[in-house]
């Protein structure tokens, strides 16, 4: 299904995003830009997100904001 029109982001790229090591939704966001148009996908992304993320056995890290997030990336 696509999650994401404007972009044609499909749940299966969010699963396959998750599978190889994306676990945070605000990183998600940033590589694929769901959400970056419009922005009615946002609930039904982070919905799908979530559920790979519990297929995966992923705990996902709740978002953090602007720079305190690329900060906790680069450390």
């Amino acid at each position: 299904m696509i999650v994401c029109v404007c972009n044609r982001v499909s749940d299966r790229a969010i699963d396959s995003a998750v599978r190889d090591g994306t676990h945070s939704f605000d990183l998600l966001l940033d590589e694929t830009r769901l959400a970056s148009c419009c922005g009615r996908c946002h609930d039904c992304a982070r919905e799908v997100f979530d559920a790979a993320c519990a297929r995966h056995g992923v705990t996902a890290p709740a978002g953090l904001p602007g720079t305190a997030r690329l900060l906790a990336l680069t450390t």
